[in-house]
């Protein structure tokens, strides 16, 4: 855990997958063929904390929903990217638009088609849920799953290895 730390330490910009990660992974398909998916409020609260203590926050995803853009809105995340099936080229224009080096990235994701970009990241993190070769390549799995607080895990982790968690948990303490 100290080797995540030390890694977490140095993060600037924290990028998120979406389904089985900021989602528990369901979809669900109205008869209209509408998609549902449902967000973790307190995932959402960590993410919000985390971009307040100085940390930019960004998604990218393979797939194209109108209720991520509206999740992203909603915690002011302006760097959303989907309909991304190589996400890697996406990781790597976003390292140059923000003039990062990789090891100030983190990334979360829960699939194979993470792989490529947590190989290449400063701290690759992943789900319970995910696949055994996911898992293998990731520097941390978090206890929590996809949906149900795995993102606030993750944020109340970055913010505690930059020294900023007790500062933004202070704000909500009378």
């Amino acid at each position: 855990m100290q080797e995540v730390l030390r890694k977490a330490k140095n993060i600037r910009v924290v990028i998120f997958d979406v389904d089985g990660v900021l989602t528990d992974g369901a979809l669900y398909l109205t008869d209209d063929g509408e998609e549902i998916r449902a967000f973790n409020i307190q995932d959402g609260h960590g993410m919000k904390m985390l971009k307040a203590s100085g940390v930019e926050l960004a998604i990218i995803t393979a797939r194209e929903s109108n209720c991520v853009k509206l999740r992203a809105e909603n915690l002011g995340i302006s760097l959303i990217y989907q309909g991304e099936k190589n996400k890697l080229k996406v990781f790597e224009s976003l390292v140059i638009k923000l003039e990062l080096d990789v090891s100030a990235c983190a990334y979360v994701g829960d699939d194979l088609i993470d792989l490529p970009v947590m190989s290449r990241c400063g701290l690759s993190i992943c789900v319970p849920s995910a696949p055994a070769l996911v898992k293998k390549h990731a520097h941390y799995v978090t206890h929590s799953e996809g949906g149900h607080g795995a993102v606030r895990e993750v944020c109340e982790m970055v913010m505690l290895a930059q020294g900023t968690l007790d500062t933004q948990l202070e704000k909500y303490l009378i």
